[in-house]
């Protein structure tokens, strides 16, 4: 089974998400596993009982960077957990603009290879950069754009890389990249009638014929 270890300060922002649809059934049925970390529940509280987590940036700058210390007690602990199984292969994904861009080829990589998958969940101005030096951590980036944290990435991660474990789908060939496939989807009524005008389904998806639908898909 294919477990995610998500370190975050915010796990509750993935509640929704998890509790709907296929990745739920894939919890459900045992296809993966999600397991939190909160970086507070590994810091000791202040005198009024505040658990911090960051400090200012060395060289200055505007927002607070996430300490190394709580997040490498975080993944020291994990890696101990799963080196009880020799076998276990794992990755430590640390989320940054200027990491590999993550794809369907990476997510089929790690649905194959991998049994656990830690995911760290950057916020404020980022991460102490020495958390990824010290775990050796693959530096993943989702898009040419800036998340306020880690969290919406780590979903994206989690679902595109779920959806290709055998089971989760129902069948394989739900997997776009394993068959022909278009972005224009169709579906009834055949004519569809909106505001005076009919808009019907392309001909070929109508036809029967297998071959030229495929060919239609490719196309598009």
């Amino acid at each position: 089974m294919l477990t995610f270890h998500i370190i975050t300060l915010f796990p509750n922002s993935f509640d929704s998400y998890l509790s709907e649809s296929i990745i739920a059934r894939a919890i459900k049925n045992k296809k993966i596993r999600v397991k939190f970390y909160n970086p507070r529940d590994y810091v000791r509280a202040s005198k009024t009982n505040y658990k911090r987590v960051d400090e200012r940036a060395y060289g200055g700058g505007p927002g607070m960077v996430m300490q190394a210390e709580p997040v490498l007690k975080i993944i020291s602990k994990i890696k101990k957990q799963i080196s009880k199984n020799k076998k276990a292969k794992s990755q430590t994904i640390f989320f940054s603009p200027d990491g590999e861009q993550f794809s369907n080829k990476l997510a089929e990589n790690f649905a194959k290879k991998l049994e656990n998958i830690i995911l760290i969940c950057g916020r404020y101005e980022g991460v102490d950069e020495r958390v990824v030096k010290i775990s050796k951590a693959k530096k993943v980036s989702v898009g040419p754009y800036t998340l306020t944290g880690g969290e919406l990435p780590a979903m994206v991660v989690l679902d595109t890389t779920a959806r290709r474990l055998p089971g989760v789908l129902g069948k394989m060939s739900s997997v776009e990249e394993n068959r022909a496939s278009s972005h224009a989807v169709y579906t009834r009524p055949e004519v569809l009638k909106y505001q005076g005008k009919n808009y019907k389904v392309p001909k070929v998806l109508l036809s029967g014929n297998h071959a030229e639908i495929d060919k239609w898909r490719e196309k598009r």
